[in-house]
C-alpha cells in the first residue's frame, strides 16, 4: 500500500491525540483502526494481534509467532515499532498488561471482538476501557490529499461500472443475474473486494438495503443500483443510480425529478463551516415541500474512507462543522412501499470553496 496513504507520521499524530484525550494507550486489534494507523490488514483470528500505542513511549505490536512474518512484511514495519511474538502457551493479554504497567484508561479498537475486550479487562481489572474511535475519529474524518486522491480513484472506478449497467439491465433477467455481472465488473474495474451489490427492481426499490433476489425484472420498472467495494489502494467506493427498464410510471418520473433536485441542493450546500445537519436539511426540505417527506426514511449521508460507513454522518442532530478533507455520501431517497423507490448517491469531499463530487455519471433517470 502507498506510503502516502499510511504515513509514518500518523503514528505520532495518534500518540498525541491519545494524550490529549487523557488516555494512557490505545489497543488496536485487526480491523479498520489498526489498518488506518499501520497499514497492516491483519487477519482477525482467535489469536491476539494488537498494536499498542501508548500516549508516551514506544509503541509495540503483539503478534502470534506464526503471524510474525506477515506482520514484519506489512506496511507496519515502516513504523519502527517493536514486534513482540508470543507463543501458543503464552497469555498475550497478560503480556500486553505487563508491558504497559499500571494504566488508568485505555482505548480499545471500535471493532475489537468482545472476547478480546473481556480478556483485556481480566488482565487489567483496574483500567477503564473506552472506544479508541473517540480518539481516532478526529484524524480519520480529515482526509489528506493522498486519501482524497485514493477516494477519487475509487469514485472513477465505480463510475466505470455504472456506465456498464444499462447493458446488463433487461426485462426477463433476475436481480441476482444482473448482480453477478455487476460483481464481476466491480472487480474488473480495479477493486480488490466487492462490499455490496444492490439491484432492487419494482417494489424492492422501496427497501433501501435490499440486495438481490430471484425476482424477474419487468418492463416499465425502476431499478435502484447501489454498488461499492474496496479499491486496491484500500479506500472505498459507493455510488447509487436509479434506472428504468422502459418508460417509467408517471408517478415515479415526477418524484424522481424531486429527488434529483434534492440531491443537487444538498451537494450545493456543502462548504467549510456549515453543519453536517444543514446538508441533510437541504435535501430534506426539497423532498418535504413536494409532499414526499414521509418517504425519505434515512439520513442523507455517511462518511467514507477505509470503511464504507464512517464519520461524519450527514444527519439531523449532527452539528459538527464541515472542514476541508471531510469525505461523505449525499444520497437522499424516496421510497413508496409496495410500488417502487429511487435513490441518487454521490461521494463528495469538502474543499476550501465547496463540495467536489467524486462520482460523475449522469444523475438523470437512465431509461434502458
Amino acid at each position: 500500500m502507498s506510503a502516502d496513504l499510511y504515513p509514518v507520521s500518523r503514528l505520532a499524530a495518534v500518540q498525541a491525540a491519545t494524550a490529549r484525550a487523557g488516555l494512557d494507550a490505545l489497543l488496536l486489534t485487526p480491523g479498520p483502526d489498526l489498518r488506518y494507523v499501520s497499514g497492516y490488514e491483519a487477519l482477525p483470528l482467535e489469536r491476539l494481534t494488537c498494536l499498542v500505542v501508548p500516549a508516551a513511549g514506544e509503541s509495540f505490536m503483539m503478534v502470534p509467532r506464526l503471524e510474525l512474518p506477515a506482520a514484519q512484511a506489512s506496511p507496519a514495519s515502516r513504523l519502527g515499532v517493536e514486534f513482540v511474538a508470543w507463543d501458543e502457551t503464552d497469555d498475550p493479554y497478560t503480556l500486553v498488561a505487563d508491558r504497559l504497567g499500571r494504566v488508568a484508561r485505555v482505548g480499545l479498537a471500535d471493532r475489537m471482538w468482545a472476547m478480546a475486550s473481556l480478556r483485556f479487562r481480566a488482565a487489567m481489572p483496574a483500567t477503564d476501557q473506552v472506544l479508541a474511535g473517540s480518539v481516532l475519529r478526529e484524524l480519520r474524518m480529515r482526509k489528506s490529499a493522498a486519501e482524497v486522491a485514493a477516494l477519487r480513484e475509487a469514485g472513477a472506478a465505480i463510475d466505470a461500472v455504472h456506465l456498464q449497467v444499462p447493458g446488463l439491465l433487461k426485462a426477463g433477467r433476475t436481480e441476482r443475474e444482473v448482480g453477478r455481472d455487476i460483481h464481476d465488473a466491480i472487480l474488473a474495474a480495479g477493486h480488490s473486494t466487492v462490499d455490496f451489490v444492490i439491484v432492487a427492481s419494482g417494489p424492492n426499490g422501496a427497501s433501501p438495503h435490499h440486495e438481490v433476489s430471484d425476482r424477474v425484472i419487468q418492463t416499465g420498472e425502476p431499478v435502484v443500483v447501489d454498488i461499492g467495494g474496496q479499491l486496491h489502494n484500500g479506500y472505498c467506493s459507493d455510488s447509487t443510480r436509479t434506472y428504468c427498464v422502459g418508460e417509467p410510471p408517471a408517478e415515479f418520473a415526477a418524484y424522481y425529478e424531486v429527488l434529483r433536485r434534492a440531491q443537487q441542493a444538498a451537494c450545493e450546500a456543502v462548504r467549510p463551516g456549515v453543519t453536517c445537519e444543514s446538508v441533510d436539511a437541504a435535501a430534506r426540505e426539497v423532498i418535504a415541500e413536494a409532499g414526499y417527506g414521509d418517504y425519505f426514511i434515512h439520513r442523507t449521508g455517511h462518511g467514507i474512507g477505509i470503511e464504507t460507513h464512517e464519520e461524519p454522518y450527514i444527519v439531523s442532530g449532527n452539528t459538527e462543522l464541515m472542514e476541508p478533507g471531510f469525505a461523505f455520501s449525499v444520497e437522499p431517497g424516496i421510497y413508496l412501499a409496495g410500488r417502487h423507490g429511487a435513490r441518487i448517491e454521490d461521494i463528495l469531499v469538502c474543499t476550501e470553496t465547496g463540495g467536489e463530487r467524486l462520482n460523475n455519471t449522469s444523475r438523470e433517470l437512465v431509461i434502458v
